[in-house]
């Protein structure tokens, strides 16, 4: 695929989904239930990962 109409589809893509955030945000809907269980489980994971990579080596 030519790289200036990948683009071109990307940048596409990435403007229907800032309209998306904005009609949602704007729609002003609760967050499910679930959906907040899934938000809560992946920043818990982001940070447990994080932990890990900022250990320390255990054999100093």
């Amino acid at each position: 695929m030519d790289t200036d109409l990948f683009l071109y589809v990307e940048r596409l893509r990435a403007h229907e989904l800032r309209a998306q955030a904005e009609h949602a945000r704007l729609a002003g809907k609760p967050v499910h239930a679930v959906r907040r269980w899934e938000i809560r489980l992946g920043w818990t994971l982001v940070e447990m990962g994080l932990r890990l990579v900022h250990r320390r080596p255990a054999h100093n």
